[in-house]
């Protein structure tokens, strides 16, 4: 029938189905396929295209607390970001010079990499940026396995560079090895650890009301490597660790940060190869999905 509205399935490959692709819009949506800095499992350069394709479950109507339709807000998908093959310099370099001068960048990654050159190109307009990051590992480890710029050490540069405050900086789901000279110089800086294990004793409004009393009213970014949640939950992903949040968990989290200036956040490390039903890119597309339904919502807690 003409003028129908095409079924689920049949909306176009972008995320929640969007036509519109404008780096001029008020939030833009990009993929970032970047995997070359990945120490175990690689193919997370497959992740934009999963979202993308898992976000198409998301477009029925209003987020049931928020009351907004991300669809529907001034939201464009300008595609992918362009990489250099083989390169992880060159490749961050590219994406720093790609996300300057967008009002607000949603990243669908891609390896947790890209968001050193996303942090330094947001840096430069706000100053050091608080940080919100749900990770099964800290990231602060000064190289991944020789490498400068592997995944493992993204906020170990960020806070060397000054990109990020690590005083308001608070890694909620830790749970992963790591040295203990790695633990200490993270929290000798000033960032809150929250294990994975305190995170469930606590429960998601107790997290949720530290996060916001570290943040403060600075501006913030908001990091999640989607192996924050259990295998469980997200098995589709390179450096998957036991003991995480489940999904509902993180979702609870994440709808009481209402109020905080965000300025941009990335989801991260979808691996799709490894993923059972797209669960993991489910996930992955419901966090991108729930921070645009939260930007959208009146002002307050």
């Amino acid at each position: 029938m003409s003028g129908a509205t095409p079924a689920t399935f049949a909306l176009p490959a972008r995320f929640l189905g969007l036509a519109r692709n404008d780096r001029d819009a008020a939030v833009c949506i990009a993929g970032i396929p970047l995997d070359i800095g990945t120490t175990n499992r690689a193919g997370a350069r497959d992740g934009p295209a999963a979202i993308r394709r898992a976000s198409r479950m998301l477009v029925d109507g209003a987020h049931p607390i928020h009351r907004t339709e991300p669809a529907e807000m001034d939201v464009a998908d300008i595609g992918d970001f362009a990489i250099a093959l083989g390169d992880i310099e060159r490749s961050l370099a590219l994406i720093e010079a790609q996300a300057e001068g967008l009002a607000h960048l949603v990243a669908l990654g891609g390896e947790h990499g890209i968001t050193l050159p996303l942090l330094r190109a947001l840096a430069r307009r706000t100053g050091p940026l608080a940080l919100v990051h749900f990770d099964a590992h800290v990231d602060t480890w000064p190289d991944s396995f020789g490498q400068r710029y592997g995944h493992g050490s993204v906020f170990f540069h960020a806070i060397e560079e000054g990109l990020i405050d690590p005083h308001r900086t608070v890694q909620i789901g830790i749970r992963s090895p790591m040295g203990n000279d790695v633990h200490d110089w993270t929290l000798a800086r000033g960032v809150r650890i929250v294990p994975a294990e305190a995170a469930h004793e606590r429960g998601p409004a107790a997290v949720a009301e530290e996060i916001r009393a570290i943040v403060g009213d600075a501006p913030a970014y908001l990091s999640v490597d989607v192996d924050v949640l259990d295998p469980a939950f997200a098995p589709g992903t390179g450096t998957p660790e036991i003991g995480g949040l489940a999904s509902w968990q993180l979702l609870a989290m994440l709808r009481r940060l209402g109020g905080v200036r965000f300025a941009g956040m990335d989801v991260v490390e979808v691996a799709p190869a490894y993923d059972v039903a797209e669960i993991t890119a489910l996930a992955a597309a419901t966090v991108a999905w729930e921070y645009l339904a939260m930007m959208g919502r009146p002002a307050g807690p």
